[in-house]
């Protein structure tokens, strides 16, 4: 056991070494690793069945290449510490795509990482801010916490505002959401019976509990979360086929502002709301596309309401001249 014990330590060395530096030869290794060349050769091909790309030439030495997968990933501490900040950083920022892997990737890292390095972690991340177009602050930690009750499918618990008043949620977390502009939460609502999503920036008193659960059935959650910001919080909700390609449109829409469906090469549905019809209306003409309202039956009327007044602030010459 011992003997299997060094060998494993000895091998996590060996790998260190060789992300240090480019090149190391056999007598550099065996020397720091207080072994003969042989057993540098071995341990090398224990890191190779890891997925690790080590390349060996005759007079030049060991030589750390990339591999197809991703192999495991030492780092020490300093190295760490640096990572998490970073990945906090990126959670933080205003790129929804690199958002969304940090949260991944810190949970992994949060898994491992020494408990005497989580307050430097912290302290660290604190003075790292970002400035720009990019989402409403969060805390760090909140996502810290709602990231591992995810993770360990453990019920959470929050404080959200509703209507004038501020109440306590318990929720089953499923996935942190990150859109081009905040951070959500989709869960199961306990009180409700039923899928919510939850502006993250909105949330106080973020804890996670002791009780675990078994997931349920879930919707796909950036779907979700993306119909719930365009369109359900809204009083109002609208579908239109716009004679453009659905590519076309999202470039021009923010996703958090509309739901582009794919309706053939040529065509897609956009599911959009607002507090008032005519103005998601105006937003559709904007566009610039033909398209055609599916629902609802009244936003037909306002359209031919629109189309007046727009003939109507024409002079009646230019009118005739068009």
């Amino acid at each position: 056991m011992d003997d299997e014990l060094g060998t494993t330590e000895r091998v996590l060395t060996l790998l260190g070494l060789l992300q240090q530096r480019q090149v190391w030869t056999g007598p550099e290794l065996a020397e720091r690793l207080s072994v003969t060349p042989r057993t540098v050769r071995r341990d090398v091909d224990r890191l190779r069945t890891l997925g690790y790309q080590i390349r060996a030439s005759q007079g030049v030495g060991y030589q750390l290449g990339p591999g197809q997968d991703l192999p495991p990933l030492l780092l020490d501490d300093e190295e760490a510490i640096a990572t998490a900040v970073s990945l906090l950083a990126g959670a933080g920022g205003g790129v929804a795509s690199a958002g969304d892997a940090a949260v991944r990737a810190l949970t992994k890292l949060d898994r491992v990482l020494p408990t005497r390095l989580r307050h430097e972690v912290r302290a660290l991340s604190g003075s790292v801010e970002s400035f720009g177009g990019g989402r409403p602050p969060v805390d760090a930690e909140v996502i810290m916490t709602l990231a591992r009750a995810c993770r360990d499918e453990v019920e959470a618990g929050f404080d959200y505002p509703s209507g004038s008043e501020v109440r306590r949620r318990r929720v089953e977390p499923y996935r942190l959401v990150a859109s081009d502009r905040r951070w959500y939460l989709l869960a199961f609502d306990l009180d409700r019976d039923d899928w919510r999503s939850f502006r993250v920036d909105r949330m106080t008193e973020v804890s996670a509990r002791t009780w675990r659960f078994h997931p349920r059935p879930a919707p796909d959650a950036a779907a979700y979360v993306q119909e719930a910001v365009a369109s359900r919080v809204y009083a109002h909700q609208a579908r239109f086929l716009v004679h453009a390609s659905a590519d076309t449109v999202r470039a021009q829409i923010p996703a958090s502002a509309a739901v582009v469906r794919r309706r053939g090469s040529d065509r897609c549905e956009v599911l959009s709301g607002a507090g008032n019809l005519d103005f998601v209306l105006m937003h559709v003409l904007l566009l610039g596309h033909d398209f055609e309202v599916l629902d609802p039956p009244e936003l037909e009327s306002r359209c031919r309401a629109l189309a007046a007044k727009l003939l109507a602030a024409a002079p009646a010459q230019d009118v005739k001249n068009s």
